[in-house]
């Protein structure tokens, strides 16, 4: 039996970090590309430091002599993501930040390994091991320290881009350790959140009666009490953020984008990737797949595994585990999942409508938990498989 009274932590970062800027400008280069062309085959990596962002990578287009013509959007883009997540610094500013575009034409040779052609599918596009996981811990079906780490972030960009908290800054962590008596989250433990602030007088106790209300808003009732443990801003000023203050890069931050390490990753990065990258897709779907067993009452807990190899467009393995809380036995969901959905990367692609704009907004605060949006943005996480599901058991 798993252990039923602990503590686990997560982290989150906000949209400011270095890394998650990189991630932004990455997921808004694929958007861009997307809405031209659905079908775009897109992998871009951000490198973000003092003064400078660098974007490279690969595109494959229908007709790749357009290619040229959506490479002078690229510069716009960085800087359009910059201006949105709030960075006007000195030697961080969207205006005056040097981009430099060295994006390029997709290989061939992984082109003819993941096209369709004749009768030949379209295979997946890398070979790799993805995860999805979901809990009734939370509403979200979400493990409790990442949920909370993120809504904590996300409160304090809100509060900082409508004006009413002018003194943060875009650059933040967040970090709870939640305490789990009978295998369910109860109470905080120790908050962290180390945050940006443009007031070089503020003290840390100045920043903390700033974000406290925010963060007592945020978590549950009842969470935070005498006991825990409160370390905000712990190592003093923090004025200086972002990529002048550290460098950033695209795909850095792949725990915080899923499960805050309560459920295993097959560690491929999400941020940049089109969804025939199955990195992407089938991390997406696998999240789709445990969150439909989890709320459709077969179980407390699930993790599914899918495996896929360069190429090949069937999954080479499917994997359910349910923690001993599930209602039926893990190989009969693993035959039921297998009869209900297609997990061919085009399978996952047009059962999920991935093949849109709908990706910068997945960059911060997590690929995971979110509600669902009338645009197809985050439909991995809808609950429209309950009935097949059971049907098929």
């Amino acid at each position: 039996m798993s252990r039923q009274n602990y503590t686990f932590t997560s982290e989150s970062v906000s949209e400011g970090h270095p890394d998650k800027v990189c991630d932004r400008i990455s997921d808004a280069v694929l958007d861009a590309f997307l809405a031209e062309e659905p079908e775009a085959r897109v992998a871009a990596e951000t490198f973000a430091t003092t003064n400078r962002v660098v974007i490279g990578g690969e595109v494959g287009l229908s007709d790749q002599a357009k290619l040229k013509d959506y490479m002078g959007r690229i510069e716009q883009i960085a800087r359009d993501c910059i201006k949105d997540i709030g960075y006007e610094q000195e030697k961080f500013h969207w205006k005056t930040v040097e981009v430099t575009n060295l994006l390029h034409e997709q290989s061939a040779h992984i082109a003819q390994g993941v096209d369709a052609s004749g009768d030949k599918d379209e295979g997946a596009g890398d070979q790799g091991i993805m995860f999805g996981y979901a809990s009734n811990e939370t509403d979200a079906l979400m493990p409790a320290p990442i949920q909370y780490s993120h809504a904590i972030l996300r409160r304090l960009a809100e509060v900082r881009k409508n004006g009413t908290e002018p003194t943060l800054g875009p650059d933040a962590k967040s970090q709870l350790s939640v305490n789990y008596r009978d295998g369910k989250p109860v109470g905080v433990s120790s908050i962290v959140l180390s945050t940006q602030h443009l007031d070089e007088n503020m003290t840390s106790a100045d920043v903390r009666d700033v974000v406290e209300p925010y963060i007592l808003e945020v978590l549950p009732e009842g969470w935070v009490t005498a006991d825990t443990t409160w370390h905000v801003n712990p190592t003093g000023k923090f004025v200086i953020g972002g990529p002048d203050g550290d460098a950033g890069l695209t795909g850095r931050k792949i725990i915080v984008d899923t499960y805050g390490g309560a459920a295993p990753h097959g560690g491929g990065a999400f941020s940049g990737k089109d969804p025939t990258k199955v990195d992407r897709s089938a991390a997406y779907v696998a999240r789709y797949l445990a969150k439909n067993v989890v709320a459709a009452g077969l179980a407390e807990k699930c993790t599914i595994q899918l495996s896929y190899a360069i190429g090949v467009s069937r999954p080479l393995s499917i994997y359910c585990d349910t923690f001993g809380t599930g209602e039926v036995a893990p190989a009969a969901i693993e035959a039921a999942i297998d009869k209900i959905m297609d997990l061919t990367p085009r399978g996952i692609r047009s059962h999920l409508g991935m093949n849109k704009p709908i990706y910068a907004r997945t960059a911060a605060y997590g690929h995971f938990g979110r509600e669902p949006e009338a645009d197809g943005g985050f439909s991995w996480e809808k609950t429209d498989l309950i009935e097949a599901l059971k049907a098929a058991l």
